[in-house]
């Protein structure tokens, strides 16, 4: 698999005229190497794979990353990448600009004999399509992830606070084998579901509320990513209308996920949906991104894609919401996997409206 991997960068090396590239994204190491330790950098080439780091991790890098030779950091590890540079006699390296700190750049750059180190890449791209080893992986992500939704689901209740929500949440994603929340767990109930990005607080839940949570587990480094709104007792009128409202424009999101689609044009098509209900000015952010090693990764669902046609394998999430000022607001997201003839939906928890002790 990883060989594969290498063999796909070393083509893409060669494409730019590039000998070498110094790899310091975290994500990118893990999925070049299969390395998941710190503090270590990747100098691949078009004949030869280093990693580079120290005592630490050297047991960990020759168990996970047979296919790289460990060069120890033993005087610093700028110091230790430039002299493999200068010993494999590379005249072009890349690096990546997204990731490696200016600092970083020019004391690389400053120990080099004879090697130029001024071209920026972005390697992210060859992340975007998973192959089945990974899917695999995120589906298991995702299952946690429900496994933690129908758990909470006889969790909630008036009186508890957001925070308890989040806590249980993670625990229960633990207890089934994430390694981590893939990011800070969002909680909002009652006015605070107009924070897209509500992290959760002490504020407690009140009878009548919505609560929309949005959270996902990591299962060896591949991120889960779903959201769920429900309402603590009798949703009334207005809820159930925008419930209503933000469950068909996803379900015509998820519709037009396929092969050939455009991330733009998805996009569109659902934001004129809200439009046409009346509540398009309360949807301000993209309907999804990718998801993988990174929770965000491309291709991107929104306005501004550069994403011209999905392909098969691509993860992405479909996630409208409606968030109105000093009322609440809901989002339902699901993640999926592009096919040639729709999408495979990878988040399996119910979306029909739930009303808590109804």
């Amino acid at each position: 698999m990883y060989r594969d991997r290498l063999d796909r960068l070393r083509d893409y090396l060669k494409e730019q005229h590039l000998d070498g590239v110094v790899i310091s994204k975290p994500e990118n190491i893990h999925y070049f190497s299969g390395f998941t330790g710190d503090d270590t950098l990747i100098l691949a080439g078009l004949g030869c794979a280093y990693l580079v780091t120290d005592f630490r991790y050297e047991e960990q890098a020759v168990q996970e990353a047979p296919d790289f030779q460990l060069h120890k950091n033993l005087r610093g590890i700028l110091t230790e990448v430039s002299d493999v540079i200068n010993k494999e006699g590379m005249k072009a390296v890349g690096f990546e600009g997204g990731s490696l700190c200016f600092s970083w750049h020019r004391a690389i750059h400053s120990k080099l004999n004879a090697a130029e180190f001024q071209q920026s890449v972005n390697l992210d791209f060859l992340r975007q399509v998973k192959s089945e080893e990974e899917l695999q992986c995120i589906r298991r992500a995702m299952d946690i992830g429900d496994e933690a939704f129908a758990y909470i689901l006889s969790y909630i209740r008036p009186g508890i606070s957001e925070n308890d929500v989040a806590a249980a949440l993670e625990n229960a994603m633990r207890q089934k084998g994430s390694q981590r929340p893939s990011f800070a767990t969002i909680v909002a109930s009652g006015k605070r579901g107009s924070l897209p990005h509500g992290t959760a607080t002490e504020k407690l839940i009140n009878s009548g509320e919505f609560v929309t949570m949005d959270y996902g587990a990591v299962y060896k480094g591949y991120h889960s990513d779903m959201t769920r709104t429900i309402c603590v007792g009798a949703a009334d009128e207005r809820q159930r209308r925008v419930y209503d409202t933000v469950l068909r424009a996803q379900m015509l999101g998820l519709s037009l996920i396929r092969t050939g689609a455009s991330g733009k044009e998805v996009d569109l098509k659902v934001r004129r949906q809200l439009d046409a209900a009346g509540y398009g000015r309360y949807f301000g952010h993209g309907l999804g991104h990718g998801v993988g090693l990174e929770i965000h990764e491309n291709p991107r669902l929104s306005p501004s894609s550069p994403c011209e046609s999905l392909e098969e394998n691509m993860v992405v999430t479909v996630e409208p919401g409606i968030y109105i000022p000093d009322w609440g607001g809901i989002r339902i997201e699901d993640s999926v996997a592009v096919k040639n003839d729709g999408c495979e939906i990878l988040t399996r928890s119910p979306k029909d409206l739930i009303e808590l002790g109804v």
